[in-house]
């Protein structure tokens, strides 16, 4: 059976690209357009791993992260982060908020899938 991947971007290209890159990859994606939406996906079904932007309406990923973490199912899910955002600052605010891995935008897609593989 194909690991899930959850894939949190406000960018519905970004969100194809990834999506493309992970299919290929031979893994099954569910999308979510911020946070808020993200949450309403961890309803109990297996997500191996989550993917993440930082900067998004309604919901950041670094908010969605920590409320994540408090779902018993998904306390110990890997999250990456995949964000424009750049600054040490952040870096470290999403590390202790859980984010295993911090990859910038524009990024390569085997950059990422070599991360995903490396966690998943």
């Amino acid at each position: 059976m194909s690991k899930v991947i959850l894939v949190v971007d406000d960018s519905a290209s970004v969100r194809q690209v990834v999506g493309i890159a992970l299919r290929g990859a031979g893994y099954t994606v569910v999308e979510a357009s911020d946070g808020k939406d993200a949450l309403t996906k961890l309803d109990g079904q297996k997500i191996n791993l989550v993917i993440s932007d930082v900067n998004m309406p309604n919901m950041d990923g670094i908010s969605f992260l920590k409320e994540m973490k408090q779902k018993a199912n998904y306390k110990f899910t890997p999250v990456i982060m995949l964000t424009t955002e750049g600054a040490e600052e952040k870096k470290r605010e999403g590390q202790a908020a859980g984010a295993k891995a911090w990859i910038v935008k524009p990024f390569r897609p085997e950059q990422m899938l070599q991360a995903v593989s490396m966690l998943i």
